[in-house]
């Protein structure tokens, strides 16, 4: 199953992929840097900060990437019972990338209609590059 993030909400589409992979789908998440974070942009992007630079210790952990695949598979993560056997075998089922990869251009992507920034009352949000170009993502441009 390949889902389109792109303008759908993190964690609904989280929810989705995390069910799909715990069936036993492969799951691939393409255009990962163009999801969306509901709130207020000061707001979210205050929470993701202290996150990752305040919560986690630079030696201990817990450790928070600045890449945006890497964000939303930790996104998915929290969805999977991870310590579980069937945890650890849907994690390794799902992969995410930024931009769609020439291997899957030529195929379908699916997008999770409830999970559309569109369909939600939401006002503000922000997306998921912006929060990790601010926190210093070096893959974005």
């Amino acid at each position: 199953m390949i889902i389109d993030a792109k303008d759908l909400i993190l964690g609904r589409l989280a929810s989705v992929a995390a069910k799909h992979a715990l069936e036993g789908e492969d799951v691939s998440i393409v255009n990962c840097e163009s999801a969306v974070i509901t709130g207020k942009r000061g707001t979210t992007i205050a929470k993701a900060h202290m996150r990752r630079n305040v919560i986690g210790h630079h030696i201990k952990g817990p450790f928070y990437s600045r890449e945006p695949e890497a964000f939303v598979k930790k996104s998915v993560q929290g969805m999977i019972p991870k310590r579980t056997a069937r945890g650890m075998a849907a994690l390794k089922r799902i992969r995410c990338y930024i931009g769609t990869p020439a291997q899957f251009r030529d195929q379908k992507a699916v997008s999770v209609e409830h999970a559309n920034i569109s369909h939600s009352g939401a006002g503000e949000y922000v997306t998921v590059a912006q929060i990790c170009r601010l926190q210093g993502s070096t893959r974005l441009k």
